[in-house]
Protein backbone atom coordinates (compact mmCIF):
# COMPACT_ATOMS: atom_id res chain seq x y z
CA UNK A 1 0.00 0.00 0.00
CA UNK A 2 2.74 2.39 1.10
CA UNK A 3 4.42 1.86 -2.75
CA UNK A 4 1.36 2.73 -4.63
CA UNK A 5 1.00 5.53 -2.56
CA UNK A 6 4.16 6.57 -3.58
CA UNK A 7 4.05 5.66 -7.36
CA UNK A 8 0.76 7.57 -7.19
CA UNK A 9 2.51 10.84 -5.95
CA UNK A 10 5.24 10.74 -8.59
CA UNK A 11 2.36 10.23 -10.90
CA UNK A 12 0.73 13.50 -9.82
CA UNK A 13 4.27 14.73 -9.65
CA UNK A 14 4.43 14.29 -13.40
CA UNK A 15 1.38 15.82 -13.98
CA UNK A 16 2.54 19.23 -12.48
CA UNK A 17 5.29 19.48 -14.71
CA UNK A 18 3.67 19.40 -17.81
CA UNK A 19 3.91 22.80 -19.48
CA UNK A 20 1.09 24.04 -22.36
CA UNK A 21 0.42 27.26 -20.38
CA UNK A 22 2.58 30.80 -21.44
CA UNK A 23 5.17 31.86 -18.11
CA UNK A 24 3.90 34.82 -16.14
CA UNK A 25 6.80 36.03 -14.70
CA UNK A 26 10.80 35.56 -14.53
CA UNK A 27 11.09 33.16 -11.14
CA UNK A 28 8.19 30.87 -13.07
CA UNK A 29 10.58 30.79 -16.48
CA UNK A 30 13.53 29.84 -13.69
CA UNK A 31 11.87 27.22 -12.40
CA UNK A 32 10.89 25.61 -15.92
CA UNK A 33 13.84 26.38 -17.14
CA UNK A 34 15.92 24.01 -14.14
CA UNK A 35 13.43 21.44 -14.27
CA UNK A 36 14.98 20.53 -18.11
CA UNK A 37 17.90 20.41 -15.96
CA UNK A 38 16.33 17.65 -13.76
CA UNK A 39 14.72 16.01 -17.10
CA UNK A 40 17.49 15.43 -18.33
CA UNK A 41 19.04 13.02 -15.48
CA UNK A 42 15.42 11.47 -14.72
CA UNK A 43 15.69 10.07 -18.47
CA UNK A 44 19.01 8.66 -18.07
CA UNK A 45 17.56 6.90 -14.60
CA UNK A 46 14.26 5.83 -16.60
CA UNK A 47 16.38 4.67 -19.38
CA UNK A 48 19.09 2.24 -16.89
CA UNK A 49 15.67 1.07 -15.17
CA UNK A 50 14.09 0.21 -18.32
CA UNK A 51 17.16 -1.55 -19.62
CA UNK A 52 17.56 -3.51 -16.74
CA UNK A 53 14.17 -5.01 -17.08
CA UNK A 54 13.02 -2.87 -13.74
CA UNK A 55 9.73 -1.97 -13.95
CA UNK A 56 9.46 -0.54 -10.82
CA UNK A 57 7.83 3.25 -10.95
CA UNK A 58 6.75 2.23 -14.53
CA UNK A 59 10.10 3.81 -16.07
CA UNK A 60 8.46 2.65 -19.85
CA UNK A 61 5.70 5.63 -19.35
CA UNK A 62 8.12 7.98 -17.05
CA UNK A 63 10.53 8.47 -20.02
CA UNK A 64 7.92 8.39 -22.73
CA UNK A 65 5.90 11.29 -20.47
CA UNK A 66 9.44 13.06 -19.19
CA UNK A 67 10.57 13.78 -23.03
CA UNK A 68 6.83 14.92 -24.08
CA UNK A 69 7.23 17.68 -20.85
CA UNK A 70 10.78 18.20 -22.30
CA UNK A 71 9.30 19.58 -25.41
CA UNK A 72 6.47 20.83 -23.95
CA UNK A 73 8.38 23.22 -21.69
CA UNK A 74 10.87 24.30 -24.54
CA UNK A 75 8.17 25.42 -26.26
CA UNK A 76 7.17 27.70 -23.33
CA UNK A 77 10.33 29.01 -22.51
CA UNK A 78 11.15 29.97 -26.19
CA UNK A 79 7.75 32.07 -26.14
CA UNK A 80 8.72 33.72 -22.78
CA UNK A 81 12.58 34.49 -23.27
CA UNK A 82 12.98 37.98 -24.38
CA UNK A 83 16.91 38.67 -24.60
CA UNK A 84 19.29 37.46 -27.69
CA UNK A 85 21.82 35.86 -25.28
CA UNK A 86 18.60 33.44 -23.76
CA UNK A 87 16.89 32.96 -26.98
CA UNK A 88 20.05 31.64 -28.25
CA UNK A 89 20.76 29.57 -25.49
CA UNK A 90 17.85 28.13 -25.57
CA UNK A 91 18.80 27.47 -29.59
CA UNK A 92 21.24 25.41 -28.62
CA UNK A 93 19.28 23.06 -26.03
CA UNK A 94 16.57 22.62 -29.15
CA UNK A 95 20.07 21.41 -31.99
CA UNK A 96 21.16 19.06 -28.89
CA UNK A 97 17.61 17.69 -27.78
CA UNK A 98 16.42 16.66 -31.54
CA UNK A 99 19.48 14.54 -31.54
CA UNK A 100 18.78 13.11 -28.09
CA UNK A 101 15.18 12.17 -28.45
CA UNK A 102 15.77 10.00 -31.38
CA UNK A 103 18.20 8.18 -29.28
CA UNK A 104 15.68 7.39 -26.35
CA UNK A 105 13.34 6.54 -28.68
CA UNK A 106 15.55 3.31 -29.37
CA UNK A 107 15.18 0.00 -27.10
CA UNK A 108 17.54 0.71 -23.87
CA UNK A 109 21.16 -1.00 -24.74
CA UNK A 110 24.22 -1.21 -22.12
CA UNK A 111 26.38 -0.81 -25.39
CA UNK A 112 24.62 2.64 -26.43
CA UNK A 113 24.45 4.33 -22.48
CA UNK A 114 27.41 5.38 -22.45
CA UNK A 115 26.86 7.68 -25.35
CA UNK A 116 23.71 8.47 -24.35
CA UNK A 117 24.96 9.47 -20.82
CA UNK A 118 27.83 11.89 -22.56
CA UNK A 119 25.37 13.73 -24.77
CA UNK A 120 22.60 14.05 -21.64
CA UNK A 121 25.90 15.40 -19.40
CA UNK A 122 26.06 17.89 -22.46
CA UNK A 123 22.38 18.76 -22.51
CA UNK A 124 22.55 19.38 -18.64
CA UNK A 125 25.02 21.82 -19.31
CA UNK A 126 23.00 23.55 -22.04
CA UNK A 127 20.07 23.65 -19.82
CA UNK A 128 21.88 25.06 -17.23
CA UNK A 129 23.28 27.87 -19.02
CA UNK A 130 19.80 28.35 -20.16
CA UNK A 131 18.65 28.91 -16.71
CA UNK A 132 21.48 30.78 -15.72
CA UNK A 133 20.21 33.52 -19.09
CA UNK A 134 16.48 33.76 -17.63
CA UNK A 135 18.37 34.58 -13.82
CA UNK A 136 20.39 37.50 -15.73
CA UNK A 137 17.29 38.10 -17.69
CA UNK A 138 15.17 38.86 -14.27
CA UNK A 139 17.93 40.82 -12.51
CA UNK A 140 16.22 39.99 -9.30
CA UNK A 141 18.71 37.99 -6.89
CA UNK A 142 14.87 35.96 -5.46
CA UNK A 143 15.49 34.43 -9.05
CA UNK A 144 18.86 32.66 -7.79
CA UNK A 145 17.13 31.07 -4.65
CA UNK A 146 14.22 29.64 -6.89
CA UNK A 147 17.87 28.24 -9.08
CA UNK A 148 19.32 26.65 -6.28
CA UNK A 149 16.39 24.92 -5.10
CA UNK A 150 15.57 24.02 -8.86
CA UNK A 151 18.76 22.51 -9.24
CA UNK A 152 18.27 20.09 -6.40
CA UNK A 153 15.76 17.76 -7.91
CA UNK A 154 18.33 17.85 -10.90
CA UNK A 155 21.06 16.50 -8.10
CA UNK A 156 18.62 13.73 -6.97
CA UNK A 157 17.98 12.50 -10.12
CA UNK A 158 21.79 12.45 -11.27
CA UNK A 159 22.51 10.80 -8.04
CA UNK A 160 20.42 8.11 -8.12
CA UNK A 161 21.24 7.87 -12.50
CA UNK A 162 24.57 7.15 -12.02
CA UNK A 163 24.43 4.89 -9.29
CA UNK A 164 21.42 3.12 -11.68
CA UNK A 165 24.65 2.62 -14.40
CA UNK A 166 26.79 1.32 -12.27
CA UNK A 167 24.44 -1.27 -10.88
CA UNK A 168 23.48 -2.24 -14.33
CA UNK A 169 27.02 -2.96 -14.45
CA UNK A 170 28.09 -0.43 -16.98
CA UNK A 171 32.07 1.07 -16.27
CA UNK A 172 32.87 4.25 -15.84
CA UNK A 173 36.08 5.33 -14.47
CA UNK A 174 34.24 8.50 -13.52
CA UNK A 175 31.50 7.08 -11.32
CA UNK A 176 32.60 8.31 -8.17
CA UNK A 177 34.12 11.35 -8.96
CA UNK A 178 30.99 12.76 -10.44
CA UNK A 179 28.99 11.18 -7.77
CA UNK A 180 31.00 12.91 -5.31
CA UNK A 181 30.34 16.17 -6.80
CA UNK A 182 26.85 15.94 -7.01
CA UNK A 183 26.59 14.80 -3.72
CA UNK A 184 28.87 18.00 -2.19
CA UNK A 185 27.07 19.80 -4.56
CA UNK A 186 23.66 18.81 -2.86
CA UNK A 187 24.88 19.38 0.46
CA UNK A 188 26.45 22.67 0.38
CA UNK A 189 23.60 24.19 -1.78
CA UNK A 190 20.84 23.00 1.09
CA UNK A 191 22.74 24.19 3.76
CA UNK A 192 22.32 27.49 1.43
CA UNK A 193 18.92 27.00 1.26
CA UNK A 194 18.20 26.61 5.38
CA UNK A 195 20.10 29.78 5.65
CA UNK A 196 18.33 31.79 3.73
CA UNK A 197 16.41 34.65 5.48
CA UNK A 198 13.08 34.02 4.14
CA UNK A 199 12.13 30.78 4.19
CA UNK A 200 8.49 30.47 5.43
CA UNK A 201 7.80 27.58 8.11
CA UNK A 202 6.81 25.47 5.00
CA UNK A 203 10.03 25.93 3.45
CA UNK A 204 11.84 25.10 6.67
CA UNK A 205 9.47 21.99 7.16
CA UNK A 206 9.98 20.50 3.83
CA UNK A 207 14.10 21.31 3.67
CA UNK A 208 14.33 19.42 7.13
CA UNK A 209 12.35 16.28 5.13
CA UNK A 210 14.98 16.70 2.93
CA UNK A 211 18.18 16.38 4.87
CA UNK A 212 16.99 13.37 6.31
CA UNK A 213 16.08 11.46 2.97
CA UNK A 214 19.51 12.78 1.75
CA UNK A 215 21.30 10.84 4.58
CA UNK A 216 20.25 7.23 2.53
CA UNK A 217 22.60 8.49 -0.39
CA UNK A 218 25.22 9.63 2.15
CA UNK A 219 25.03 5.90 3.35
CA UNK A 220 24.45 4.67 -0.46
CA UNK A 221 28.21 6.58 -1.01
CA UNK A 222 30.05 4.75 1.34
CA UNK A 223 28.68 1.76 1.16
CA UNK A 224 30.07 -1.48 -0.30
CA UNK A 225 26.84 -3.18 -0.80
CA UNK A 226 25.03 -2.49 -3.76
CA UNK A 227 21.54 -1.35 -3.47
CA UNK A 228 18.41 -2.48 -5.19
CA UNK A 229 17.58 -0.09 -7.98
CA UNK A 230 13.81 0.36 -6.56
CA UNK A 231 15.34 1.90 -3.34
CA UNK A 232 17.66 3.99 -5.51
CA UNK A 233 14.48 5.26 -7.13
CA UNK A 234 12.10 5.81 -4.57
CA UNK A 235 14.53 7.71 -2.20
CA UNK A 236 15.88 9.44 -5.04
CA UNK A 237 12.28 10.45 -5.96
CA UNK A 238 11.23 11.02 -2.41
CA UNK A 239 14.14 14.25 -2.95
CA UNK A 240 12.60 15.11 -6.27
CA UNK A 241 8.68 15.56 -5.13
CA UNK A 242 9.69 17.68 -2.29
CA UNK A 243 12.24 19.63 -3.65
CA UNK A 244 9.73 20.58 -6.35
CA UNK A 245 7.15 21.76 -3.85
CA UNK A 246 9.80 23.89 -1.83
CA UNK A 247 10.54 25.38 -5.16
CA UNK A 248 7.02 26.28 -6.14
CA UNK A 249 7.22 28.28 -2.69
CA UNK A 250 10.30 29.51 -2.99
CA UNK A 251 8.44 31.08 -6.15
CA UNK A 252 5.48 32.48 -4.44
CA UNK A 253 7.73 34.03 -1.63
CA UNK A 254 6.94 38.24 -1.76
CA UNK A 255 10.76 39.37 -2.35
CA UNK A 256 12.49 41.69 -4.50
Amino acid sequence: MRLNRHILSIGLLATTLCYGVDIANYKEAVNIAGKQRMFSQRMLKDYAMVGMGNTFGDPVKDLKDIVAQFDDAQASLIKFAKSDETKKSLESVNKLWNDVKKELEKAPKKDDVQNLQVKLDELLKLTNEATQAFVKESGSSSSEIVNIAGRQRMLSQRMAGLYMLQVWGVQDHTFKDKLDESMTLFSTSLEKLEKYDNNSEEIKKILTKVARSYKFFEMMSKSTQRFIPSLIYKKSNDILHDMNEATIKYTQLKTK
